[in-house]
């Protein structure tokens, strides 16, 4: 083996983890749709469970990005820890699928149609429709397809280039001696686990091994050890995804752990008894890259067999050693391993929007109780939760910010838009309660007190003002457009009732039965409640401008739904209800 092998074996590899790599992370962007869909009909139900791990690994082609996924997931708290046990177990008999892609170019035959399943021989066609895919077309879809086919085709360049540079070593005593040491089952357990983990890819290091088995000098002795230790390796990447993520993120890259080395430790076991007690002939035979997709998928499938029964177990025994310290705190973090799958990010960050809005939302409804009776706890939890808002909506604005620089589809483009409007709004909902709190304790430190007539009228145009707090967030967490429409006619009663209040307010206030101070304390709880109503109404317009995929015509919208027949039977309901009472 020549110093041109060495550098032509680097380059090789090179070319066939960065196939592998850019192949994975663009199947992995263009699956985020049909990812959440899987994610979504996903239940407690074990099979499901595997079939969906096993289906999107095979799809993304690594189980370490499908691993990393769930990790996210159970961080995000959109998968149970229970639920991550049969997703990850599923994920390793998934990352199968590309060791038999890498084995077609083990095929040797006189047959034409069987040499046209070789790489050599469909690689360049591939290559070549992804570069007119790429630069030919504008579209995302034929783009991304097209980068798929110029890496699928760049990782099998670089597994041929590979096996070309090592052929030599079928020659070298030092390279058939190094792998007679490796027939030591421990030994080469931890070679496998060492060399997965260094580049963090169990099918890539199945393709490194497949292409020093294409030398011809590498027995199933020495190879199926290695596979075991693979199973190991590719551990590393989730254990790394879980620092900084909370108690059951940690307990899932584990699980993925204890699965992988208790059935590589039974399965080693059961080798080297086999291996010691007949010795087969099968183990001293050179391996093909058949033969090793092919122990790689039997080895991986029944460590499932065998540990998918015990699920349960692997869950109580990960929650023992990482044991609950304190109680479970609202989701309130956005994971950036999800910015590889817009789709993804996108439904975490609704999850964290949807607990600003609550957080904004009760401090609403804490300030309006403390009109009726101030309490200095409940003003404590209303700056709390304020607080709470301001710091989502940085998070969020940053984060939004991230998927934005993103390769969006129209969809995603316009939900990132959606939700980049609403934090603004429900950023400042929180602000005015605690300003309608701030009222309420000038007029406690004053001594001002409020006329019992103005209190009713307080009543109602609070009640009103919880309604469409209550509309707006569920047309926006439940996507609901019925509560949408029903937002803009309350919103214009909510207008007319307040400059209705006014006016009482300055009839009193001639006849004596109001001061100017109460006034002050009165006009400024009325428009920050007005103000309130006019956020919810940008939420729910927003909504309904998002449905409609535009979200550039939100007051055209909002005048032609003025003139709609339900929109006017919503707004007379809305009007008997607030304005008659």
């Amino acid at each position: 083996m020549t110093a041109f092998d060495v550098f032509n074996l680097i380059g090789g590899l090179s070319l066939f983890l960065f196939g592998m790599m850019l192949m994975s992370d663009t199947l992995e962007r263009r699956a985020g749709n049909r990812l959440k869909v899987l994610l979504g009909r996903l239940t407690d139900n074990r099979f499901a469970g595997l079939l969906t791990g096993l289906g999107v690994t095979a799809v993304i082609q690594s189980s370490s990005a499908t691993t990393v996924m769930v990790v996210g997931f159970v961080n995000s708290g959109l998968m149970t820890l229970k639920q991550s046990i049969n997703v990850i177990m599923g994920a390793n008999i998934g990352t199968t699928v590309t060791a038999w892609i890498l084995s077609l170019a083990g095929i040797n035959s006189d047959n034409f149609f069987l040499n046209l399943l070789k790489p050599t021989s469909f690689t360049p066609i591939l290559a070549l429709v992804g570069i007119v895919l790429f630069m030919m077309y504008k579209d995302v879809k034929k783009r991304e397809l097209g980068v798929v086919l110029l890496a699928f085709s760049l990782l099998m360049f670089g597994m041929e280039v590979m096996s070309s540079a090592v052929s030599g070593l079928k020659d070298v005593p030092e390279f058939r001696n190094a792998f007679l040491a490796f027939s030591n089952p421990v030994l080469g357990v931890l070679i496998g686990a060492f060399l997965t983990a260094v580049i963090q890819s169990s099918s890539a290091s199945v393709g490194i091994l497949q292409a020093l088995a294409s030398t011809g000098a590498v027995t199933y002795g020495s190879v199926i050890p290695i596979i075991m230790g693979q199973n190991i390796g590719t551990c590393i990447t989730a254990m790394i995804s879980s620092i900084g993520a909370n108690k059951n993120a940690k307990r899932a890259a584990l699980v993925h752990l204890s699965f992988n080395v208790i059935g590589s430790m039974v399965w080693i076991a059961v080798f080297m008894i086999i291996k010691e007690a007949l010795d087969p002939i099968l183990l001293h035979k050179n391996a093909s890259l058949v033969g090793i997709a092919f122990f790689h998928s039997v080895f991986n499938i029944l460590c499932t067999i065998i540990l998918f029964p015990f699920g349960g177990f692997l869950e109580k025994m990960v929650t023992k050693i990482l044991p609950d310290t304190s109680i479970a705190e609202p989701v309130t973090e956005l994971d950036d391993r999800f910015l590889g799958t817009p789709a993804l990010a996108l439904v975490q960050t609704k999850q964290v929007l949807e607990q600003m809005a609550k957080y904004a939302i009760t401090a609403l409804k804490e300030s309006i109780e403390t009109v009726k009776a101030y309490d200095p706890e409940r003003a404590e939890r209303i700056r709390l939760a304020e607080e709470k808002t301001d710091k989502l909506e940085d998070m969020l604005g940053s984060y939004l910010l991230k998927i934005a620089s993103l390769q969006l589809s129209q969809k995603e483009s316009i939900q990132a838009t959606l939700y980049m409007r609403i934090i603004g709004d429900y950023e400042r909902i929180g602000d005015h309660a605690v300003n309608i709190l701030e009222s309420v304790e000038e007029k406690r430190d004053s001594e001002t007190r409020i006329s019992d007539i103005a209190m009713e009228d307080y009543y109602n145009i609070s009640s009103a003002v919880i309604e469409i707090l209550d509309l707006s967030y569920q047309a926006f967490s439940g996507n609901s457009l019925e509560c949408a429409r029903k937002t803009e006619p309350l919103e214009q009663v909510i207008d007319c009732l307040k400059e209705e209040l006014k006016l009482r307010h300055i009839h009193r206030l001639q006849k004596g039965k109001c001061s100017v101070e109460a006034g002050f304390i009165w006009m400024d709880i009325l428009t920050n409640l007005e103000r309130v109503a006019d956020h919810c109404s940008n939420i729910s317009g927003s909504v309904l401008d998002a449905a409609g995929s535009n979200l550039n015509i939100h007051e055209n919208q909002r005048l032609l739904r003025s003139t709609d027949e339900d929109f006017q039977l919503s707004l007379l309901e809305y009007k008997r209800r607030y304005l008659e009472a």
